[in-house]
């Protein structure tokens, strides 16, 4: 995956014939045509370099929909259902008033719910969609449905859409129909549209699908899910006796991140938390009635269903489609509804982690109140002990901001893999193994705890390097907290601005790195250290120890239980030719997205393995960056009966000649089969094309053929997949 960002780039080019100076983001004429281009600032994050790359002026779009999660919502079959079952029965309610059913549909996308609505006896439908390119073809997709004549797409966002005989809409609609929602139900903006909707363009009392929703809440203690959120204590046993890795008091006192850390919550084992309350529904919202976006908070009491920590709320919604209750579509976890088999997949929509900002002891039998703040596009949680009728319970709807900088530097996986204990004992024993006594060590890598480890262990000098200011003062904290301030300095520089004097004029004899990097998202990226390596090799003695010594990129091909629906072509959905939004999908993935691995977190997303892992490239650090491409070809033979979905692709770091750390398959299948992977962790997955074009896929296949190269100018690690049969 390559990450852009397309920016206003202001050129001063001579015109070729005229000599003239133009202002302009840069024009091609190609066979007659005037073809637009623009220069995007390329951040890379193998390479460490700050590219300029020519795209169409199309790119951006191409990004959003091969991004988008379109394919997944037209393959929620229970979303479809429950929406065509509410919206006929919301056209029946007003046909049986004797009025005509006109509706709004805000965020039409494909135009589905649009044509829900049309074939349920809707008179007229207004869809209101503000991507262009999606719009577009909503427009194609209901021509060619043969539905025009009764569905006006509007391209504007709906708070610009206008009701009057010169209007977007001659009059307000009477049912209002909508899916604006994500993982926490208001993340995308719905209470502002909604606002909007019933002030300027719904009829007072309309009919709405869906009719409400409910937010719920569960309090729980999980030492999994707080290591997502809080760095815990580091024990080391080392010459001198126990030493311990402390945070700084500002972590231990900052609410954290204020934003949701949406799961698979699914994938989570009941042991891994205790649930300390029942469920509780935290509050609801009327979609048919006037919405209001102001901050406001919820209170409820709860009453321990046992004692323990409270740390984390889970949280998710369900939605009626009617006014009775009878038609529901909800995002409940496994342990809340009857059957595991009743589960629905999704990935637009999952389930949210809350972390509280601090961890509270509560008693079983003795209540507390849990308050569930929210603004116009996010919802965060307290608790408080209850109070007395005659006190006034604390009300603060600002929303909590990271005062540590650890959530600023660290994500949700960062944090859980510092606190990964067995990760960080086979770096401690490989340090123990080459750390000498006279050791100058640096280390290269974002906000680590190595230096910390190293000095422990007795290295004579340690010394960091910190690109980012963030970092820098992160460390410092960390550092002040351990009393190691004067033992460990901190460079903010980058690699290959250092000068000898940042060392002390000493050579370093000891380069470690974890390696971690914070803008890394695929695997490889963090082969950035093998960059930095390079760039400092002559303030290396000349028998500098390197950890990690090397790398290696292994692959597998998998069956995925349900990751595959994403990329998946819908064809027809509930009766409704969509076939173009699928082309439209995979244009925009041919425009570059399908050539490329994308970051998964395969923990949430069980698969199975078809062939057995194999070990592809390997990165020598001992030795600099080659200056040719290195690349292997070759087949793997699927050992195991399925339907091949992807390769899945992940990095092992030898740390030294005995001990490694991988970031991703921990263990070939579990007892269901599936397999384990490195939590903290995203993995990269390459689909094949037998989710993008199931049909021509042929039958028993045997082997997968692969190309797997690295480019070291570019970083890039270019791969190419075809099926065997």
């Amino acid at each position: 995956m390559v990450v852009y960002q397309a920016v206003p780039l202001l050129l001063v080019v001579p015109e070729p014939h005229t000599g003239e100076l133009l202002n302009k983001s840069f024009h091609r004429t190609c066979q007659g045509k005037a073809m637009m281009k623009v220069f995007c600032g390329r951040a890379n994050p193998t390479t460490g370099a700050v590219e300029w790359l020519e795209e169409d002026e199309n790119y951006d779009y191409h990004q959003e929909i091969a991004r988008s999660c379109y394919a997944d919502m037209l393959n929620d079959k229970d979303r479809n259902v429950k929406y065509f079952q509410g919206i006929r029965a919301a056209v029946s309610r007003v046909k049986a008033r004797g009025e005509k059913a006109v509706i709004l549909d805000i965020g039409t996308g494909t135009g589905l719910l649009s044509m829900m609505a049309v074939t349920a006896g809707a008179d007229f439908c207004y869809a209101v969609e503000v991507f262009k390119p999606m719009a577009n073809a909503a427009m194609k997709i209901v021509e060619k449905n043969g539905l025009s004549d009764k569905i006006k797409i509007i391209n504007k966002h709906s708070t610009e859409v206008t009701v009057g005989p010169d209007g977007d809409m001659p009059c307000r609609a009477n049912i209002l129909i909508t899916e604006l929602f994500d993982t926490e139900l208001i993340g995308e903006g719905a209470l502002p549209s909604y606002e909007h909707a019933h002030r300027h363009l719904v009829q007072e009392g309309c009919e709405a699908v869906p009719q409400r929703a409910r937010v719920y809440a569960q309090l729980v203690e999980s030492e999994r899910m707080w290591s997502w959120n809080k760095l815990f204590p580091i024990h080391i046993q080392t010459a001198d006796g126990e030493k311990t890795v402390v945070p700084s008091p500002e972590m231990e006192d900052c609410p954290g991140s204020p934003s949701v850390y949406d799961i698979q919550l699914n994938q989570v084992p009941f042991k891994d938390f205790t649930a300390l309350t029942d469920v509780v529904t935290m509050f609801s919202v009327d979609f048919s009635k006037q919405v209001s976006q102001a901050p406001t908070c919820f209170t409820v009491e709860l009453e321990p269903i046992r004692s323990g920590r409270a740390q984390v709320v889970l949280s998710w919604w369900d939605i009626d489609m009617d006014p009775e209750g009878s038609i529901t579509c909800t995002m409940a976890p496994y342990w809340v509804q009857e059957t595991y088999e009743d589960l629905s997949w999704r990935d637009h929509w999952m389930q949210c982690v809350y972390f509280l900002p601090k961890e509270e002891p509560v008693l079983q039998g003795q209540s507390v109140n849990l308050t569930a703040f929210r603004d116009d596009y996010s919802i965060w949680y307290k608790l408080q002990k209850v109070r007395s009728k005659e006190a006034t319970a604390e009300v603060a709807i600002e929303s909590p901001v990271c005062r540590c900088q650890a959530h600023l530097l660290w994500n949700r996986p960062r944090f859980g893999e510092l606190n990964d204990q067995a990760r960080t004992a086979q770096y401690l024993r490989a340090l123990k193994e080459v750390l000498k006594p006279n050791s100058v060590c640096l280390c290269i890598s974002d906000g680590s705890l190595l230096p910390i480890l190293a000095c422990y262990l007795g290295a004579e000098q340690v010394f960091t390097l910190e690109s980012s200011t963030i970092s820098c003062s992160l460390m410092k904290k960390i550092f002040n907290a351990n009393h190691l301030q004067d033992q460990i300095k901190i460079i903010e520089k980058h690699p290959e601005s250092i000068i000898s004097s940042d060392l002390g004029d000493k050579k370093v004899s000891l380069l470690v790195g974890e390696p971690f990097f914070s803008t890394s998202l695929l695997p490889w990226h963090n082969l950035y250290f093998w960059y930095a390596r390079s760039a400092v090799a002559s303030h290396l003695t000349s028998d500098v120890t390197i950890l990690p010594q090397s790398a290696s990129l292994h692959m597998m091909i998998v069956e995925f239980k349900d990751l595959w629906r994403i990329r998946s072509p819908c064809g027809t959905c509930e009766g409704f030719d969509v076939q173009i939004m699928d082309e439209m999908i995979k244009t925009s993935l041919d425009f570059r997205e399908s050539r490329e691995a994308e970051p998964h977190p395969l923990w949430e997303y069980p698969c199975k393995s078809l062939s057995d892992p194999l070990e592809v490239l390997t990165f020598d650090f001992r030795e600099t960056v080659p200056e040719r491409s290195v690349g292997k070809e070759g087949t793997v033979n699927l050992l195991r009966p399925g339907k091949s979905h992807g390769a899945v692709l992940w990095m092992e770091y030898n740390l030294t000649s005995t001990l490694s750390v991988s970031t991703g398959l921990v263990k070939l299948s579990d007892e269901k089969g599936y397999c384990q992977w490195v939590p903290h962790c995203k993995q990269a997955v390459y689909f094949l094309s037998t989710v993008s074009a199931p049909e021509t896929v042929a039958d028993h296949l045997s082997a997968a053929a692969y190309s797997i190269s690295f480019n070291p100018k570019t970083g890039d690690v270019i791969m190419d997949f075809k099926l065997l049969s």
